[in-house]
C-alpha cells in the first residue's frame, strides 16, 4: 500500500520520532509506513488520520492491483 505519510509528517514539520511519541509508536514503525515496508493496523490508520485532521484515503493509497498481493 502506497501512502503519503512522509510528505504530510514533513508539511506538520513534525520529526518520525516526534509522530511515533504522539502515535505511542517506535520510531521504526513510523519509518516502515513510510518506506512502504509495513500496513499499519486499522486502528494506526484512524489516529494518523485524526492527528494530521485528514481522512484515511487522503494518506493510504489502495491500489486495485494489490488485492492479489
Amino acid at each position: 500500500m502506497k501512502n503519503r505519510l512522509d510528505e504530510i509528517r514533513k508539511k506538520h514539520n513534525m520529526t518520525q520520532e516526534e509522530l511515533a511519541e504522539k502515535l505511542k509508536v517506535s520510531r521504526q514503525t513510523i519509518g516502515s509506513l513510510e518506506n512502504g515496508r509495513y500496513n499499519p493496523s486499522i486502528i494506526l490508520a484512524f489516529k494518523i488520520a485524526k492527528l494530521f485532521k485528514t481522512s484515511i484515503e487522503e494518506i493510504f493509497i489502495y491500489g486495485e492491483s494489490e488485492e492479489n498481493e
